[in-house]
């Protein structure tokens, strides 16, 4: 497992090719379009490496046009504020001479200030659980197989292929990387950014006694957005907390809250995207 997790930090490790301009590329696997993750943790990291103090509080991302896996990305990184305080960046994923994928960040220097923040879920110990590895079935796609790879996901709420009708709007799932990360809280950042994208739009599902695993069901991202209230590392345990307020118009709306085991409030993530159903 760790060889999976390592794959993914060495694709978060962009190629500087000039200033402001970075170059990734994906897995070298079957799948037929880029990952939203892996755009979105990428293109972090192309902020990131721009900004000399502070730490992301905020992104807002957009997925443009479906991503080509067998291409190389350039993310270009427009420096739109530098303050004392605040830092703004804008990135832009291209391909094949247009936008796939645009991203806003925003970094802030520590401050100290007023604190306070929802209480965690009850929830099981995540040991008590079955990871989702361990309770897949022959219908699992490669898709699944490459998230029980890079993360242990262990469902409290229902699992997607154990879906046979309507269901509350809520998934309540552990997770943590599958493997050891270093201590650089930037990685830690866009490992959450890519992983936040693996279970939270399937939410909008649960309702629909349905999954992304459905192949009737066509998904894509359509935006992102996450706001980090505070430290936490990727290879120990978060408990991701997700809700679906509505869908309609073939859009599905989805928020989640992400917290330490310790019952820290880490991080709150919301997306809309595309669900569709689709003829066989």
């Amino acid at each position: 497992m760790q060889t999976a997790l390592d794959d993914v930090v060495e694709i978060l490790d962009l190629e500087a090719i000039e200033v402001n301009i970075f170059r990734g590329r994906s897995p070298d696997d079957d799948r037929q379009r880029i990952f939203g993750g892996q755009v979105a943790g990428q293109a972090l990291v192309a902020a990131a490496r721009t900004v000399e103090q502070g730490s992301v509080h905020s992104l807002h991302a957009y997925f443009l046009r479906a991503g080509d896996p067998k291409t190389p990305l350039l993310y270009e990184v427009d420096r739109i504020r530098d303050g004392r305080s605040f830092t703004t960046r804008r990135v832009v994923a291209i391909q094949h001479g247009k936008a796939i994928f645009q991203l806003a960040a925003s970094f802030h220097v520590a401050e100290d200030g007023f604190e306070h923040s929802d209480p965690m879920p009850q929830a099981p110990d995540p040991e008590t659980l079955a990871s989702l590895a361990q309770s897949s079935s022959s219908k699992s796609s490669s898709a699944w197989d490459r998230m029980q790879a890079l993360m242990d996901i262990r469902y409290v709420t229902t699992r997607p292929l154990d879906r046979s009708g309507p269901l509350p709007p809520d998934q309540l799932v552990w997770m943590r990387a599958n493997g050891t990360l270093g201590d650089d809280p930037v990685l830690h950042t866009c490992l959450l950014t890519y992983a936040s994208d693996l279970t939270l739009l399937d939410t909008t599902l649960t309702p629909h006694g349905t999954s992304a695993a459905n192949p009737s069901v066509m998904m894509a991202s359509l935006d992102h957005a996450m706001w980090f209230h505070g430290p936490f590392r990727a290879d120990e345990w978060l408990l991701y907390d997700q809700h679906t307020p509505a869908a309609s118009g073939a859009r599905g709306l989805a928020t989640g809250r992400v917290f330490t085991r310790d019952g820290r409030l880490v991080a709150s993530v919301v997306q809309e995207g595309l669900i569709r159903r689709i003829n066989q």
